[in-house]
């Protein structure tokens, strides 16, 4: 077994309240995910790191999908969860989608994808709880996880970054764009994203383009460190929601979502 999900055997004892149970959790699922990978020919456990506090040598849990017919021109997205270890429903959520893909790979044929669903690697373990993750600048040293992120962003160049977090206060998902000012900037939306897909999900759309200089955190506010201009998609999924609608909603929304990319992708190879 990997050495990140055996660590997991412990953490519900250190983590403090209700976040306990869902470390737990998530232990579960990663541990099961580790033991597909295994099996799989096109989802691979690779945790990235090493990043040492408190004298310790730490991981993150990433999971990389090469699969059939991807190459390395490939279009290469990045999707992030898990920021808060206070509520790791729609990090569980993203590891059922990667165990799934591990079974049915040919869904996101012809993509080079990685996952992180465990940003808050310190707060899994009882260290440094409520650091703000999600909000965090990527340029800035003060947390050891997204330095590690803002490295593997420099040296992969990722065409795109999808967030997904389960903190609005809203009763439906809130879709944010965000792309650096380009003249074709306005067609974004409709062309990275297909508004049919969310159907049968409430969606309030947002889109971003302010900029450079005042994006002040996630991947874009060190795009001038980047070697792609990427764009990103964060999904805020509402808090209300049970765990088990966020199960059921992030699989379908990232499925279409990849699904979308691949046709898009396949569109311009034959421009």
């Amino acid at each position: 077994m990997n050495e990140v999900s055996t660590r997991f055997s412990t953490v519900a004892r250190v983590v403090p309240n209700a976040a306990a149970a869902g470390v737990g959790e998530l232990a579960a699922r990663l541990t099961a995910v580790y033991e597909r990978s295994q099996k799989s020919n096109y989802v691979f456990a690779s945790p990235l790191g090493p990043f040492h506090h408190g004298g310790r040598a730490r991981h993150l849990p990433r999971f990389v999908y090469f699969g059939p017919h991807t190459h390395d021109e490939s279009l290469r997205l990045a999707v992030l969860s898990g920021f808060d270890v206070r509520d790791l429903r729609a990090a569980a959520a993203v590891l059922v989608f990667v165990e799934r893909l591990a079974g049915q790979p040919e869904l996101a044929q012809g993509l080079n994808l990685s996952f992180f669903p465990l940003v808050d690697a310190l707060g899994s373990e009882g260290e440094a709880v409520g650091r703000h993750l999600a909000t965090s600048h990527w340029g800035d040293h003060a947390n050891p996880e997204v330095v590690l992120l803002a490295k593997d962003a420099r040296s992969r160049g990722y065409h795109g970054f999808v967030r997904i977090e389960s903190d609005s206060a809203e009763s439906v998902i809130s879709l944010r764009l965000r792309t650096l000012p380009a003249p074709d900037a306005s067609d974004r939306r409709v062309e990275l994203v297909d508004p049919a897909h969310f159907d049968a999900w409430p969606v309030r759309w947002e889109l971003d383009r302010r900029p450079q200089s005042r994006v002040e955190d996630g991947p874009l506010s060190i795009a001038d460190d980047l070697p792609i201009r990427p764009y990103e998609i964060t999904l805020r999924l509402p808090h209300a929601w049970s765990a088990e609608i966020i199960d059921a909603a992030v699989p379908q929304l990232l499925r279409q979502f990849i699904l979308r990319q691949g046709s898009l992708q396949a569109y311009r190879q034959n421009l």
